[in-house]
């Protein structure tokens, strides 16, 4: 039986690069310097520079780098936040933990991400944020979000845990927005030993905040100015995102010859294929395609050892986490549709050849004897 083919094969980046890594770790190591040293300065120069913002803040996790920011930006108690219906929780736990309320919002089918139309529309005297998801890799649409913003005097945080490297209108995700949330959990385009987040902003007040707050909101030991938190980006995970940020264009670009063989080759299969425009270019973090038949389609490539994943099975509003806000189970239609079709294909940088064409060739196969059947 043929070896299966794993969703994403997180060993793979350390072979590829395990001196590169471990002279990296070891550097640390002696150092005898493990917080807030030369590791996580010189990782936010090199990824403010990478994605063209003035500064970069680097933090424990992506959940912290939204909850943060958010109170960075002046959001609290009471305040409303447009969030994506169609997300990962995280997004909403954020808006929650700083006491505001989530505004659930419709997505634009064929993107998966948030609908600018349906957030003008969603607007109240009590909004005072946009939160929208650059979902599966593929930015939203920022031009059009921030200009509502400017009209209404909102500030924008973009959720880009799945968007490194993604670009809109030619430029990388990142300065954008009033301020930008980022993840670096191992699975990621650029992804870390453990847990590891930041944020990129071109406002100094906001990245002043970011660093006061993150560390117990001191600035000076022992002093604190305000009532912080302790989420800090550590220096071995800082070291480990250097070396890998030097190859993250290369390893995008491998997913971007992955997405176009299964553009090209699951074409007609009777699949709802990712898209991706002019002004909007997908770093491929997943490639989801959408069934109506996923359940049995999932079960079918599994059956012949392929990993595929659901991101995600269940719509935020419909967990039991948000079940004291009352939503109707088929309040947001859309996103029910979505959470009940996607399948995600694996497309990680190491996904070899063979192993992309045992994929095809199972969905074709499971797509062919579903058209039997019927």
């Amino acid at each position: 039986m043929s070896a299966r083919v794993p969703f994403l094969d997180l060993r793979a980046p350390y072979i590829e690069l395990k001196d590169e890594i471990d002279a990296a770790l070891l550097g640390v190591a002696d150092s005898g310097w493990f917080l807030l040293g030369q590791q996580i300065d010189a990782f936010e120069r090199e990824f403010a520079e990478y994605v063209g913002a003035r500064h970069c803040v680097g933090l424990a996790n992506g959940l912290d780098a939204l909850r943060l920011s958010l109170i960075a930006l002046g959001i609290g108690e009471g305040d409303e936040v447009m969030v994506p219906s169609n997300t990962y929780i995280a997004t909403w736990l954020a808006v929650t933990q700083v006491g505001a309320v989530p505004v659930p919002v419709e997505p634009v089918l064929e993107t998966y991400n948030i609908d600018p139309a349906r957030i003008e529309a969603a607007i109240t005297p009590r909004t005072r944020a946009i939160l929208p998801v650059h979902l599966y890799g593929l930015p939203a649409e920022m031009d059009a979000i921030t200009e509502i913003a400017a009209r209404h005097n909102l500030r924008v945080l973009d959720d880009a845990a799945q968007a490194q490297g993604a670009r809109f209108g030619g430029d990388r995700i990142g300065a954008l927005a009033d301020a930008t949330a980022w993840s670096f959990y191992p699975g990621k385009n650029l992804g870390a030993f453990g847990d590891a987040g930041a944020v990129t902003t071109n406002d100094d007040g906001v990245a002043d905040r970011l660093r006061v707050l993150r560390n117990y909101g001191s600035r000076v030991k022992y002093v604190n100015e305000v009532v912080g938190y302790n989420s800090r980006l550590d220096e071995i995970q800082a070291a480990v995102l250097r070396v890998k940020l030097r190859h993250l264009d290369e390893w995008n670009a491998r997913r971007s010859r992955i997405a176009t063989r299964y553009q090209r080759e699951l074409a007609g299969a009777g699949l709802v294929l990712p898209v991706e425009t002019s002004r909007e270019k997908s770093c491929w973090h997943l490639y989801v395609v959408r069934s109506r038949d996923r359940d049995s389609l999932a079960r079918a490539v599994a059956a012949d050892g392929i990993d595929c994943l659901i991101h995600y099975p269940i719509p935020p509003h419909r967990q039991q986490a948000y079940a004291g806000a009352r939503f109707a189970p088929d309040a947001f239609p859309i996103a029910n549709r979505i959470h009940e079709e996607v399948l995600s294909l694996p497309i990680g940088p190491h996904l070899s050849d063979d192993q992309q064409g045992r994929v095809i060739a199972a969905v074709l196969e499971a797509m062919q004897r579903r058209g039997a059947a019927a």
